[in-house]
């Protein structure tokens, strides 16, 4: 069950224990994510360095990984320290960027991805087909397919890896293969800012530090997200001040603004 109560338990529960979140993330969107973590209550922490991933996953609450930026570098450092935090049952949240642009970002994914199930996979419509194994039309690392066509992979991913699959879009989808929700929050003006998908990732991790229902954890992630893009964009000429607005709303969500917003559905 998700309710503007259960989410505003994890809101707190991560306002109060800070939980550290290790970001193995790409370069466009470390700062942009960082913040939005801080903001809403979390610790993040950006290594990425082969010498150090192991021991930082370690004292990690959550581990995101996100493959953005790709090249071995960032595969050997991730191929590290997924190991270690499924042997200390932290969650693994994987963000697949540009799977199914280029066979290297499609096989680096599912290498990863093979070598500790993921907790959750959080990715556009398009990269959710191409890891289920679809032939899917991309734009760099833009989806080129709706949210609606990605259902059937995303149940079979869930299905297959164990996990719980978000698909991020106007509406979003999260399901575990069996219980599916969407969420029907957000703004028109998210997608014009760079890094908001992978600030979805990062959040997930935060919710995921804090609730070891993932299912549940993921879909009250993407609620705050999308309710804090509302409140942001009605403060907001345009994406530049959208970005710095959005971290203000996530700083100051209160339970009423959640219980007023909340727009979430689980079809029978």
């Amino acid at each position: 069950m998700v309710t503007a109560e259960t989410l505003w338990r994890d809101i707190e529960a991560i306002r109060q224990q800070a939980p550290l979140v290790h970001n193995i993330t790409n370069f466009v969107v470390m700062n942009t994510t960082a913040n939005a973590l801080l903001s809403l209550g979390a610790s993040p922490v950006m290594a990425h360095a082969a010498e150090e991933v192991e021991e930082m996953t370690a004292l990690a609450s959550a581990l995101v990984v996100n493959i953005g930026t790709l090249s071995r570098m960032w595969i050997d450092s991730m191929a590290l320290a997924i190991p270690v935090a499924a042997a200390k049952n932290v969650p693994i949240v994987f963000d697949p960027v540009g799977a199914g642009a280029t066979r290297f970002r499609t096989e680096s994914c599912l290498e990863l991805m093979g070598l500790a199930q993921p907790t959750v996979i959080r990715g556009n419509a398009s990269e959710i087909m191409a890891l289920a194994g679809a032939r899917v039309q991309t734009r760099g690392v833009d989806s080129g397919a709706e949210v609606s066509d990605a259902q059937v992979a995303a149940r079979q991913l869930a299905c297959q890896w164990r996990c719980v699959v978000v698909v991020s879009g106007a509406s979003d989808l999260i399901t575990d293969g069996e219980t599916t929700w969407w969420v029907d929050n957000g703004h028109v003006m998210m997608p014009r800012v760079t890094g908001l998908g992978c600030t979805a990732s990062a959040l997930v991790g935060a919710f995921c530090a804090v609730n070891d229902q993932p299912l549940q954890a993921a879909t009250q992630a993407m609620l705050t997200l999308g309710i804090c893009g509302e409140l942001a964009a009605e403060k907001s000429s345009g994406p530049g001040s959208l970005q710095v607005a959005l971290l203000d709303a996530l700083y100051g969500l209160s339970l009423e603004q959640v219980g007023a917003r909340l727009k979430c559905r689980c079809p029978a």
